[in-house]
């Protein structure tokens, strides 16, 4: 493997997580609630939600970099 490729994986790694920050901060917005106060409260919806949100936006990076 050469180091090009291993440049392009952590590249896209970055990009992939960056986008998946973007997307809870973005749904931490317009919920009319905070993600971080309820799950303080050990509210288990709003982790499954989260859950949900990030493999919902990993998706959507691996189609975009296939």
């Amino acid at each position: 493997m050469d180091l090009g490729n291993i440049l392009n994986t952590a590249m896209y790694g970055l990009i992939g997580l960056l986008l998946m920050m973007f997307g809870y901060k973005f749904f931490d917005m317009v919920t009319p609630f905070k993600f971080a106060d309820e799950i303080k409260e050990k509210n288990a919806a709003v982790g499954a939600m989260i859950g949900g949100i990030f493999i919902a936006v990993a998706i959507i990076v691996t189609a975009v970099i296939r």
